[in-house]
């Protein structure tokens, strides 16, 4: 995926506070701006299903986010290396 095209399986970033639901409890949440999740589902691109983890590790939320809401986190091996 090139020029910020997302994929699926991509890490995706928030741009924008988002009101979601936990996936087991199904109470309300707030995905906040800069929270970090997986894309599931594309949607032509045009909006993605996204899959947030909590502080546990285990998925809370699943959320449709249009496109413009995401930025698509992209790590370049040869840069991670050289940052350990």
């Amino acid at each position: 995926a090139m020029n910020g095209e997302i994929s699926m399986h991509d890490l995706v970033a928030l741009l924008a506070d988002m009101p979601a639901e936990h996936l087991s409890t199904r109470r309300p949440l707030t995905l906040r701006r800069g929270d970090v999740g997986t894309v599931v589902v594309t949607h032509e691109g045009s909006a993605y299903e996204v899959k947030f983890l909590g502080r546990d590790g285990r998925a809370c939320a699943l959320v449709t986010v249009p496109a413009a809401q995401l930025i698509a986190l992209h790590f370049e091996p040869s840069q991670a290396a050289g940052m350990v």
